[in-house]
């Protein structure tokens, strides 16, 4: 397993050594870290960084033809940023199956269609530690809680304007919608990005920049931290 105590360039990552915890004598289970925040946060990038398995949430949306997709309000377009857009007790369920036997069937999903290509098998490769990213991340950080399998869940958080221009630059090259529905869905999420910021810290994500989510993936691969139980809030309106 990659070096994960380790920044870009072998340079040694930063670490909040507030969150660390005694080691513990006891073999460690697979567990699971769930990488949250808004579109266009920098997940992706940040999770491939660590030299985990990352697991795609997003690839657990549903179809374009499944009858229970919400709408934005006064409009024909699919909220994709809606919960309701997403499968989550399938992403729960993958999540449990990894933790417990290292491997499970995932959909591939193509967002530039909204609908599912096939099926491939994801593999742990004996890995005590894994990423589970997404948009959706946080609503399932309870359910992980209650199974065991949470290590830690975190909320990527940044400038609303920066994380604008990632989104749309990202949109357009993969050309994953409509240009005008791109512009739509990217000023509205600018809009309610620190509500949204909001309700994933709220659901039990913890709000932090690239440096300090690094610093805490690197503790909890090092399996010096165990996760404490979520506090959760009112979440905003």
């Amino acid at each position: 397993m990659p070096d994960t105590n380790k920044g870009p360039g072998g340079s040694p990552a930063r670490v909040n050594g507030a969150h660390f915890c005694p080691v513990s004598s006891q073999p460690i289970p697979t567990r699971v870290v769930l990488l949250a925040g808004p579109s266009g946060s920098g997940k992706s990038v940040l999770a491939a960084r660590t030299g985990l398995p990352v697991l795609r949430l997003d690839d657990f949306y549903k179809e374009y033809d499944d009858p229970s997709l919400p709408r934005v309000p006064g409009s024909a377009d699919v909220d994709w940023d809606s919960a309701e857009s997403w499968d989550a007790d399938a992403a729960v369920a993958a999540v449990a199956e990894l933790c417990r036997t290292g491997r499970t069937d995932v959909p591939v999903y193509d967002i530039a269609t909204s609908s599912r290509t096939g099926h491939e098998t994801f593999h742990l490769e004996r890995s005590p530690l894994f990423v589970a990213e997404g948009i959706f991340a946080a609503d399932i950080v309870e359910r992980c809680q209650e199974l065991g399998l949470l290590a830690d869940a975190l909320c990527l958080r940044g400038r609303p304007s920066t994380t604008f221009r990632r989104r749309l630059a990202r949109d357009l090259r993969e050309g994953r919608k409509p240009v005008p529905f791109l512009l739509r869905r990217g000023w509205r999420l600018m809009r309610a990005e620190r509500r949204i910021v909001a309700r994933q810290t709220a659901l039990g994500a913890h709000p932090c920049g690239k440096d300090e989510a690094l610093g805490r993936l690197a503790a909890a691969a090092a399996g010096r931290c165990r996760r404490t139980p979520v506090g959760r809030g009112p979440v905003p309106r």
